[in-house]
């Protein structure tokens, strides 16, 4: 890592090393080559925060790589990180555990008669690695003269009256008590003319700045949890379900005839590099079942007969989890006066604006498509650093992000106000249907129980240990619960603490009856518990650089 003090001033800081944030230096660096830009990422190395499903479509990666790395496609990084063309589509709804019924020809219709939730179609996209594609063009970012500096994290922008000049980096080398040690570091404020904040979903900084800045949303932020596990099955396994195929599939688990249509969501398999399947199980952070788990639901899908006949004996090499931002259009934050995604000189992008398309069940190409809008507003605003945020709010208007992002504004609110079984047939009507009152996913926790027997309680130590996260033990916890009286009081005798449940990596605990962030070392960063706990008592915070998950193909 390098030392803060090389990198106090810049022209263009990027806050996060994912597609978005690599995408706007590139771009930059394409269109303006004398400028400096740098981008900083709180991960020990390129890739290992990152993680999606993934779904690629082409055409905003080519117009980034054909400008910045022409030839691209020859290249042996390129043949790697690209190598699954999906040519075959399955959209499954799983009636119970051991039935399987192939609705793709539904969806195909769908498209055909200009429905939107024909848009969930795959063919001629790439199945990828987003750690392998995010570790790829960092190196090309590295490789045109851009300073890309992991294991930073940062903590706020910083503002000098109403101006935002700069970010704030995390302090270093504190003990547990909040005591300075020998290695003490205090992060250094990097000041910078243009801030792109590119961290992804619930973006600490990003967050921080939108309630600085007076932002607001026109619909709260909803948000699912994906947890997804890569496992190296036979040569014979991998062949039979093949290298260009993905399986997105809905019902069982999270519906049952037990419990009904409960939640939304449901069960990815991909082909990964050879002899890997990634699996993974996605559902939305509204649901009412206050010791539901996703990564229980995980165990009942792979035991599904459909999934297990690819899986069965496999090795889990590795896991991990992720929130993904679904409130669409009308959730992604603005300026009230001036209705910029962001405000001045600073531009929020991905899926810290929240570009994911949940029609498509995509936001990678729409992360990729924002960096090229900034990049293109920054180099229009040199004159003028404060027109950057409405210009780039300019050209997402007239982008196909825009485009795509308005036929979806209503998909995920309609399933949040009339639940799956009626809420999807519904969002059919689209953009003729009124705007829906949410509430945030948190206010949806009840004291109904989701547990089915047997009870097929999930490993989280062993999920944990494959996606190699890591923190200095000797650090504060990051985990900041706002009033332990709220938990004691409220919050276990109601719901007996869901956060012991919810939690993918065994962070919370209930010790001597009090519930608490025990085990801060394992957190994956997916920042679900700020997200669900249903007192809204739980903040996330960055820790110090480096640390969290270490995912490679992810």
């Amino acid at each position: 890592m390098a030392n803060y003090s090389e990198y106090g001033k810049v022209s263009v800081l990027v806050v996060g090393a994912g597609p978005a944030g690599l995408s706007t230096a590139m771009q930059l660096k394409v269109l303006k080559p004398e400028i400096d830009i740098c981008v900083i990422d709180k991960a020990l190395d390129l890739g290992n925060h990152n993680l999606s499903g993934a779904v690629l479509e082409k055409e905003p990666l080519a117009t980034l790589l054909d400008a910045a790395k022409p030839g691209w496609r020859d290249t042996d990084e390129a043949k790697l990180v690209l190598a699954n063309v999906i040519d075959k589509d399955d959209i499954m709804f799983l009636p119970g555990p051991h039935g399987a019924i192939e609705i793709f020809p539904m969806i195909k219709m769908a498209r055909g008669m200009g429905l939107g939730f024909g848009q969930m179609i795959h063919h001629g996209d790439y199945s990828v690695s987003i750690s392998r594609l995010t570790k790829w063009l960092g190196g090309i970012a590295r490789g045109m003269g851009i300073e890309v500096l992991t294991g930073f994290a940062a903590d706020h922008v910083v503002f000098d009256g109403a101006a935002a000049v700069g970010v704030k980096l995390v302090d270093q080398g504190v003990n547990k008590e909040g005591h300075k040690q020998p290695n003490y570091v205090e992060g250094e404020t990097i000041q910078a003319r243009f801030t792109v904040l590119a961290e992804g979903c619930d973006g600490l900084v990003t967050e921080r700045f939108v309630e600085k800045a007076g932002l607001k949303r026109e619909s709260p932020q909803l948000f699912s949890l994906g947890v997804k596990e890569l496992i190296k099955v036979t040569p014979e396994q991998y062949n039979k379900f093949t290298r260009g195929r993905v399986v997105h599939a809905m019902g069982y688990p999270i519906w049952t005839p037990v419990r009904g249509p409960g939640m939304f969501g449901g069960g990815i398999v991909y082909a990964g590099e050879q002899d890997h399947l990634a699996v993974g199980m996605i559902v939305g952070l509204d649901w009412k079942y206050h010791d539901f788990n996703t990564q229980d639901a995980l165990v009942r899908f792979k035991e599904h007969k459909f999934v297990k006949q690819f899986i069965e004996g496999g090795t889990v090499v590795e896991a991990g989890a992720k929130m993904i931002p679904e409130g669409g259009w009308r959730a992604v934050p603005r300026d009230p006066q001036t209705q910029s995604i962001g405000k001045g000189n600073v531009m929020i992008l991905g899926d810290s604006a929240g570009f994911v398309n949940m029609l498509k069940i995509k936001g990678l190409h729409n992360a990729i498509d924002s960096g090229i809008q900034a990049a293109k507003a920054v180099a229009a605003s040199l004159d003028n650093p404060n027109a950057a945020a409405e210009k780039y709010t300019a050209n997402v208007e007239q982008s196909n992000i825009a485009r795509e992002m308005k036929l979806a504004q209503n998909f995920r609110q309609t399933v949040a106000k009339f639940g799956p079984l009626q809420g999807m047939p519904l969002s059919v009507l689209g953009s003729w249907l009124p705007k829906f009152h949410v509430e945030k996913d948190y206010e949806m926790m009840t004291t109904a129980s989701y547990r089915l027997k047997p009870d097929m309680t999930f490993d989280k130590d062993t999920f944990t240990a494959v996606a190699a996260t890591a923190h200095r033990e000797e650090q504060p916890t990051h985990l900041k619960i706002t009033d332990p009286a709220i938990c004691l009081e409220k919050c276990l005798p109601v719901f007996n603490a869901p956060c012991v449940a919810f939690c993918p990596a065994g962070v919370y605990e209930t010790i001597h009856g009090q519930p608490k962030p025990a085990n801060p070392s394992n957190c994956l960063h997916c920042k679900t518990c700020q997200r669900k706990c249903p007192y809204d008592n739980i903040r996330w915070t960055a820790p110090e650089g480096g640390g969290g998950p270490r995912y490679k193909r992810m």
